[in-house]
């Protein structure tokens, strides 16, 4: 198992009609993912310019720990509830080079 750090950029681009569901939704992830094992931030942004746009910054101590996290019952309900909600979705594996 690699103990590599796992950064991650989700970028949720909301409906504009559906902001505010997905805004609520997405603050539902907050407090029960930052207490899961091998969260070390879990950091959520909205776009300043545009208020449909949202990112989660996050970190994490593993790729493997951040897998448990990604099928979490929480994550299932999140997508239930914004289904259809959703313009674009972007997620992007990263990792720290300095």
């Amino acid at each position: 198992m690699t103990t590599e750090k796992l950064t991650i950029v989700a970028k949720i681009l909301a409906k504009a009609e559906k902001r505010e569901l997905v805004k609520k939704e997405l603050l539902k992830l907050i407090d029960i993912t930052r207490a899961e094992k091998g969260c070390i931030n879990y950091d959520l942004h909205q776009d300043n310019e545009n208020e449909n746009l949202f990112l989660f910054f996050e970190n994490w101590e593993s790729r493997e720990l951040w897998q448990v996290h990604m099928n979490n019952a929480h994550l299932a309900e999140y997508m239930k509830a914004t289904d259809g909600a959703v313009e674009s979705f972007t997620l992007n594996e990263m990792t720290e080079i300095e």
